[in-house]
């Protein structure tokens, strides 16, 4: 029966989806989570340290030009024979940086100059990203291989750029509010909420970023609109009086125009309806 569970144990994969908030330069968040997230059996002593082949999957993100450190599983190093990061960023083939511990050499066919190992790799196996930049979006496993067998971490990474947000009023009397060259794309909002449109367009195909605009017009009774801007990175709040006298789209000049066409039409109809009676009224006296 011991054998039964064992071999059981050696082979079951235990795959964890966990979403990462960006903790800088350490490792520890993403430890207390697989901790918190243990499996049951990890309660019992024996079973824990049969269960051999063990799968995390981590999607998190992290802010443009910050450092960040990608965990390997929180192991005894001196139980680990051999540790290899796989690395495949967007767009790029796979490259491997990887530590023997038995040979006591490490191998790497990887040529980005800021993706290192955070510490010696005989001291610490994590990997350091330093200076994030959004080529180093992509996907990154660190497998460990004991005398049990395999332990895998699996990070699917995403570089945040925070957007450049403004508030304007625009030519054409209405309000504009921008999030400039933010990835991915910000949401845009209006307090109080106005007559919008908004539109998205690509601002660096390469970098992948996108610059939100939205524009908005009011009635002649609104003074002050405040604009939010939500994204990834942060939120902002953005306010813009309206000047006295502003010309909205309820009072637009073509708006006015047609009114004034209207009522002068109105009284031509009707001076020409009371001439016509009139002239009318001498035609059949004359008779």
């Amino acid at each position: 029966m011991y054998t039964l569970v064992r071999t059981l144990a050696v082979t079951l994969l235990i795959s964890i989806i966990i979403v990462v908030p960006d903790s800088g330069a350490s490792c520890m968040d993403e430890k207390q989570i697989i901790q918190d997230n243990s499996s049951p059996l990890a309660e019992g002593n024996t079973l824990s340290q049969l269960v051999a082949c063990t799968k995390a999957n981590f999607r998190l993100s992290v802010e443009m030009g910050s450092t960040k450190v990608l965990c390997c599983p929180d192991v005894l190093l001196t139980n680990v024979l051999l540790t290899t990061w796989k690395i495949t960023l967007r767009g790029q083939t796979l490259c491997t940086k990887s530590y023997d511990k038995e040979e006591n050499q490490t191998s790497d066919n990887c040529t980005d100059e800021r993706i290192t190992w955070a510490s010696r790799p005989d001291l610490s196996p994590d990997l350091q990203i330093n200076g994030a930049a959004v080529t180093h979006d992509g996907t990154y496993i660190c497998e460990m291989v004991n005398s049990t067998g395999n332990l895998q971490h699996e990070y699917q990474l995403q570089v945040l750029v925070h957007p450049e947000a403004n508030i304007f009023l625009s030519k054409n009397k209405t309000l504009v509010c921008e999030a400039v060259a933010g990835k991915p794309a910000a949401q845009i909002s209006w307090i109080p909420p106005g007559h919008c449109q908004s539109e998205e367009e690509t601002t660096s195909y390469s970098n992948r970023t996108v610059t939100v605009r939205s524009s908005c017009s009011y009635s002649g009774n609104v003074s002050t609109v405040t604009c939010l801007v939500s994204h990834l990175t942060g939120n902002w709040s953005l306010s813009e009086s309206l000047p006295s006298g502003i010309i909205t789209a309820s009072e637009s000049p073509v708006s006015s125009l047609l009114i004034i066409l209207f009522v002068k039409f109105s009284v031509l109809v009707v001076v020409l309806v009371i001439v016509g009676f009139a002239f009318s009224g001498k035609i059949n006296a004359c008779r």
